[in-house]
């Protein structure tokens, strides 16, 4: 499905919790997170807590190990292999760290399934430290969206994915999510275009409370199996609607030519037939 650009959420839509907040309560640190939360941004603490874990003498290894038994349901990972061998692109928008990401994908065996990752710097220094950054410096500038973290505007990075797509011919998109910050984006989707909100999550409050400003079909889940489900008969009707249009321009091509032989007629009836 070259037509098909599948955009998932990973705190809560990929693994089933926060990542963030997994790695300090299984290091032991989650009394200094709250802390420290209402004094800075969320980015800086997460830094701050790397340094402390750090100094505490916990290992890169000992985070990859946490990260690693990160709750995900069963049906999440299968759901991914299928959209990815049906040809769609995958990619990640999301509010995490590149660290975090890529370690729980690469335990999972899923890493090769994404085009693209669009989440918070996060990567060892020199001395073995894990350090996090924002995606945004918010410090030196504003992203100018009220709806968004200071350090994330999720609309921004689809309107940028958008506008790499339109070189490419029609692409139909589909947008997975749970959080608030799931909300810009999906504002950001065109008619034609999908949203999946996780149910009872705050985006899912959101849409519900802002139906008419999503242009997106709206198509919501709320586990693992309803996501798989969900996401995957959207690809195939997706999919179903291409082919019917295809069909349709070849007929259109072959009218204009003026014959269309009976094989061809044979053909195109029997593309044309949906099975139920």
């Amino acid at each position: 499905m070259a037509g098909v650009v599948v955009v998932f959420d990973f705190d809560k839509t990929i693994i089933d919790l926060d990542s963030d907040n997994w790695v300090v309560d299984e290091l032991g640190a989650t009394d200094l997170f709250n802390q420290l939360l209402p004094t800075m941004p969320w980015n800086s603490v997460m830094d701050m807590m790397m340094k402390e874990l750090y100094t505490q003498g916990k290992t890169i290894d000992d985070i990859q190990e946490v990260l690693k038994r990160a709750p995900i349901h069963p049906r999440v990972i299968p759901a991914i292999k299928t959209a990815h061998s049906l040809g769609c692109d995958l990619r990640i928008v999301s509010d995490a760290n590149l660290f975090y990401i890529e370690t729980i994908l690469v335990h999972l065996g899923i890493r090769d399934c994404f085009t693209e990752i669009n989440t918070n710097p996060g990567y060892v220094n020199e001395e073995g430290r894990l350090r996090i950054f924002p995606f945004h410096d918010f410090q030196s500038s504003s992203h100018g969206c009220n709806l968004c973290p200071p350090n994330m505007c999720k609309g921004m990075i689809i309107e940028r994915i958008q506008a790499s797509l339109a070189k490419e011919g029609k692409k139909t998109m589909i947008y997975l999510g749970d959080g608030s910050g799931d909300f810009c984006p999906s504002l950001k989707l065109k008619e034609g275009d999908y949203v999946m909100p996780r149910m009872n999550f705050p985006v899912w409050d959101l849409i519900c409370q802002n139906r008419e400003l999503v242009r997106a079909k709206i198509d919501e889940w709320s586990d693992g199996e309803e996501l798989e489900r969900v996401l995957l008969k959207l690809i195939e009707a997706i999919s179903i609607q291409e082919s019917h249009s295809n069909s349709f321009q070849l007929l259109s091509v072959n009218c204009k030519m003026e014959t269309i032989p009976m094989a061809d007629h044979e053909a195109l009836s029997s593309s044309l037939q949906v099975t139920q």
